[in-house]
């Protein structure tokens, strides 16, 4: 039996229940609609004081995904600026359910010229945030301008994040579908990565619908992509970290999915 915890992304009415239908050991919400702007809230019945006590008597741990439009890392202030509120107000409300995390994407500049400031926003991000729990930044599948994509990239984006005041906050969540999208090993990255952050702290075990190198982030069942089974194994191995799995379909889906990992694992 793996000692590594299993879980999954679920809906967020009631992330309890829904973990335990999957034989989930964590579970991963979003705290609103994904493409808005909207405020952070728990849907859960009785609200994040609730949410808290029935996951701690569960035994469930909870992972917060912050919104897919957050980009803290843009020159446009009308992006970086709400991006920066958006993010605090969901590590408040993360904090208040018993979170382990909060994941969020390492974002895009325009160009080549503006990725240093890309990478300066995110220094001036992690030293002005207040964090209560630890913010994980996620690697990108895609884009020219992505700060969070290559080796190099982790390499100019650590560097800035490791120098702002909520450095010992900051963390990684490395996901294997934009690993693999990216074009990099699988057998290697999770160890690439560790080399040059020191820290993995939460896995997306993911296959991925498309080839590698392809740019695309859309996820696949395990097994059912074009990701290599072997490398999806070993990232979860050399992470030696909890592990999420945002697979498509529902409860029987994902329960196959954490079962198909478990399996390999032993």
């Amino acid at each position: 039996m793996s000692s590594v915890e299993i879980g999954s992304h679920v809906p967020p009415d009631d992330p309890v229940g829904e973990a335990a239908a999957r034989g989930a050991d964590l579970a991963q919400i979003m705290l609103g609609d994904p493409q808005r702007w909207s405020e952070p809230a728990v849907l859960y019945p009785g609200g994040a004081a609730a949410l808290k006590e029935a996951a701690a008597e569960a035994g469930l741990k909870l992972v917060v995904h912050a919104a897919y439009l957050i980009n803290v890392a843009s020159i446009n202030n009308r992006v970086r600026i709400p991006s920066r509120q958006l993010l605090q107000k969901t590590l408040n409300v993360a904090a208040g359910i018993g979170a382990i995390g909060v994941v969020v994407h390492g974002g895009h500049a325009s160009s080549d010229d503006e990725l240093e400031a890309g990478y300066d926003n995110w220094f001036k991000a992690i030293d002005r945030l207040e964090l209560p729990v630890p913010l994980l930044i996620e690697n990108t599948a895609g884009g020219a301008f992505a700060l969070a994509r290559t080796l190099d990239g982790w390499r100019r984006l650590w560097t800035a994040v490791s120098a702002g005041a909520g450095a010992a906050q900051a963390g990684v969540c490395l996901d294997t579908c934009h690993a693999h999208a990216a074009g990099l090993d699988l057998a290697t990255v999770a160890t690439d990565i560790k080399a040059i952050t020191g820290r993995i702290d939460l896995v997306h075990a993911n296959d991925s619908r498309d080839a590698a190198g392809s740019g695309a982030d859309r996820h696949a069942n395990l097994g059912h992509g074009h990701a290599d089974p072997a490398g999806i194994v070993a990232v979860v191995r050399q992470a030696g970290a909890p592990v999420v799995v945002e697979t498509p379909g529902g409860v029987a889906e994902q329960a196959a999915d954490i079962e198909w990992l478990r399996e390999r694992l032993c």
